[in-house]
């Protein structure tokens, strides 16, 4: 069973292996009301692969609820006879008996399989500190026992089944388990990496020949920079990210040390809920302040040798003569939108870089806006920005097509000469311009003054595109002079202005933390 409220697109179970999508749909006016992107998303996929849909119609309780437009809706934007559609409420246990003999009455029985190898579909596993990982399954072909030695068909790791249950809401042991039958499995797994969701169980004695269509390995597609504000924290950092692994086998990261924000971690992740998630998360349980870098995607660099390198940090681009082009990852984007709101969230796509491909009217008053723009664009304040133009009322869902060629280049920011890895970024090129004079500006009002001129340059390789300068601090040399000779007071200007001249040659501008901070803020704006 598939729940149409799937928020992570790179984490949709291998549908093939499900019976039923059971589509859940507010009914309330005063949220966002209706079908919204992520559940059309959920259908579509459904009835790609012929599951059977059971639309609810939840919420009925509140005031303003109105099931009859919803199901209306329903029938005019995906054509599902909402005739029987069950009505709901979970808070007053309205319909909860209604949607239970529904899922008994449309899931097809499954077949007897018994004689079968075993195939069972890994849907989602946990880390427990005592029995190791504990892996929920379903049975889909053959049986499984108490003390079958099995392996994984995507690894090939061996592990024997020291226990074998169901939940009844609680674990309770069972002897075995047959086709149909959801269970759970302890066999002291160590890592949630080695018992991936998506990934087919079977004997190791009696290997099945195909394991069930629809894994794929998760591979992080956003990425960023944490760095624990205090220092003393990395190690804190560390073992929080170790224990979030334990149970999210998709989240990565390495150490990272910058020389502004000191040492770090470069983290991976699924797309831009799963980083919300984690960042709440380090905040949140582990009580850890943190400096989060602008995110950035995994861009694909094609060198002259005709070697390709993948890269997430600009740090780590290749040089300008080593470069042949550099590959972004695009994404398709749906959007329903109200119709009084089609002009702006346009807007907003055409300044994100976004290709324009389809517009429906799926009523009278919503539409359907279709663009593909680049994954890049998007993981800034794209979302909020969409919610800000539409006042809440529009939404989203996109999936990754594919890797397109862009006209992208480094964007580095040199303070008083030296470059400042941690602010450097790539950028399209016909963005270079206004995103070097935003950051320019803005460390012009942070950086506190020095007492010789500080040069704040935005470069393309040696090309300086912005600049700004912040002046000196000067010191009044002439304020002892009453009169007298003005070769004396020549004398004393020449010599502070061959000071500040030697000052400048050696003296380094230290960018304070919270100057960072606003800056990689902005980034997040301006990108």
């Amino acid at each position: 069973m598939l729940i149409s409220h799937m928020r992570f697109p790179a984490l949709l179970l291998p549908v093939r292996a499900h019976f039923l999508l059971l589509m859940l749909l507010r009914c309330n006016i005063y949220f966002l009301p209706g079908v919204e992107a992520q559940t059309l998303a959920n259908v579509y996929l459904a009835l790609e692969n012929n599951l059977e849909i059971i639309p609810v119609l939840n919420k009925i309780d509140l005031p303003g609820a109105e099931p009859d437009r919803v199901a209306q809706e329903i029938e005019e934007i995906i054509g599902l006879d909402c005739s029987d559609a069950i009505r709901c409420s979970a808070k007053e246990g309205i319909g909860i008996t209604e949607i239970l003999d529904a899922l008994v009455t449309k899931i097809p029985p499954p077949k007897d399989t018994a004689k079968d190898p075993l195939r069972a579909l890994i849907f989602d596993s946990y880390y427990d500190p005592y029995r190791g990982v504990i892996v929920y399954f379903r049975v889909i072909d053959g049986s499984i026992k108490k003390g079958d030695k099995i392996c994984f068909m995507a690894n090939g790791k061996e592990y024997v089944a020291d226990e074998i249950g169901v939940l009844s809401p609680n674990q309770m042991q069972v002897d075995e388990l047959y086709a149909g039958e959801v269970g759970y499995l302890s066999a002291s797994i160590r890592s949630v990496a080695d018992a991936r969701v998506g990934d087919t169980i079977t004997h190791y004695s009696k290997k099945a020949d195909h394991a069930l269509p629809g894994y794929s390995q998760a591979t992080p597609m956003v990425f960023c920079g944490l760095f624990p504000i205090d220092a003393d924290q990395f190690e804190e950092l560390r073992e929080a990210l170790e224990k979030l692994q334990l149970n999210d086998a998709a989240l990565k990261f390495e150490p990272e040390s910058s020389s502004a924000m000191g040492f770090g971690f470069r983290c991976g992740f699924l797309g831009l809920l799963h980083m919300e998630i984690v960042q709440e998360r380090l905040e949140r349980e582990y009580n850890l302040n943190l400096i989060i870098t602008a995110p950035s995607v995994v861009y694909r660099v094609n060198c002259v040798d005709g070697e390709t390198v993948e890269c997430s940090n600009p740090s780590l681009l290749p040089e300008p003569g080593k470069r042949r082009s550099i590959e972004e990852p695009y994404v398709k984007i749906e959007m329903l939108t109200p119709k009084d709101y089609i002009g702006s969230i346009m807007d907003l796509a055409q300044d994100r870089r976004g290709e324009f491909k389809e517009m429906n009217f799926i009523t009278e008053s919503r539409a359907k806006l279709i663009y593909e723009l680049p994954l890049a664009e998007m993981v800034g304040d794209f979302f909020d920005q969409l919610k800000s133009r539409s006042k809440g009322y529009a939404s989203m869902e996109y999936s990754l097509i594919g890797y397109r060629e862009s006209q992208l280049v480094k964007l580095d920011i040199q303070i008083n000469g030296d470059p400042v890895e941690a602010l450097s970024t790539i950028v399209h090129r016909d963005k270079a311009y206004a995103v070097g004079r935003a950051l320019t500006q803005k460390l012009k009002e942070l950086i506190p003054r020095q007492m010789f001129k500080v040069p704040i340059q935005a470069c393309i390789g040696t090309k300086v595109i912005a600049s700004e300068a912040l002046s000196a601090i000067r010191k009044d040399v002439l304020s002892k002079c009453y009169g007298g000779d003005i070769t004396r007071k020549k004398k004393l200007l020449k010599k502070q202005a061959e000071g500040k001249k030697r000052m400048k040659a050696i003296g380094r501008v230290d960018v304070p933390q919270e100057a960072f901070m606003a800056v990689l803020k902005l980034e997040k704006e301006v990108l």
